[in-house]
């Protein structure tokens, strides 16, 4: 199995999050430091930054996250992975509905990503469903792992941030993708410096 985080690999953007505050104008700068320093948890953070957006309908959301591009070599790297037989699973603190996208483009067998809650009519609520903290990816990657059976040295872990080295140790083999941290790099077993994805090939053969 191979895990993907979605921003800044499986997307070419930093952060689903940062793209939409940029997109419309706001700062979340002061909540991501107030959850980093355990201000504010998880859920008060979402709903933080969501509110910032005001009450806006889902689809406005949907349309700025359909303008994200994907990664370079994005498409052959996945028709390769599924001919030799890899289940591929998205595993993101990024916002579901840009990880539901690429799901309905190309096929992966597993999704997890954070929500945005709507009413009846579309309009966000100011309220988020938080699949994956942050800051407890590894946790969430754990349990998905034994509930399905799967060993840690079966599991190949594709991330670019901090947040996703402790992922790197539950893993039977680690990739640092396109980042600029020299922690990531350093715990990864692999690194890829290229903005590629096609180069993921070379290190699975």
């Amino acid at each position: 199995m191979v895990i993907f985080d979605m921003d800044g690999v499986l997307v070419d953007i930093n952060s689903s999050w940062g793209y939409v505050h940029e997109k419309l104008g706001v700062d979340a700068s002061e909540n991501f430091q107030n959850y980093l320093n355990y201000k504010i948890d998880y859920k008060e953070f979402m709903r933080r930054d969501i509110r910032l957006w005001g009450y806006r309908h889902i689809d406005e959301i949907t349309s700025i996250l359909n303008d994200v591009p994907v990664m370079t070599g994005l498409k052959e790297t996945l028709q390769q992975l599924k001919q030799s037989n890899y289940q591929l699973t998205i595993l993101t603190a990024g916002i579901s509905l840009l990880a539901e996208r690429l799901d309905q483009e190309f096929d992966f067998h597993n999704v997890f990503a954070n929500k945005l809650c709507t009413d009846e009519t579309g309009l966000l609520t100011g309220e988020g469903e938080g699949v994956v903290e942050l800051l407890s990816k590894a946790k969430f990657l754990d349990t998905f792992l034994e509930k399905r059976g799967i060993p840690k040295k079966e599991c190949i872990v594709v991330g670019d941030s901090h947040f996703d080295v402790p992922m790197f140790k539950n893993a039977g083999l680690s990739i640092a993708f396109n980042t600029t941290d020299p922690s990531v790099k350093q715990a990864a077993n692999q690194t890829i410096e290229k903005k590629d994805l096609r180069k993921l090939l070379a290190l699975l053969k």
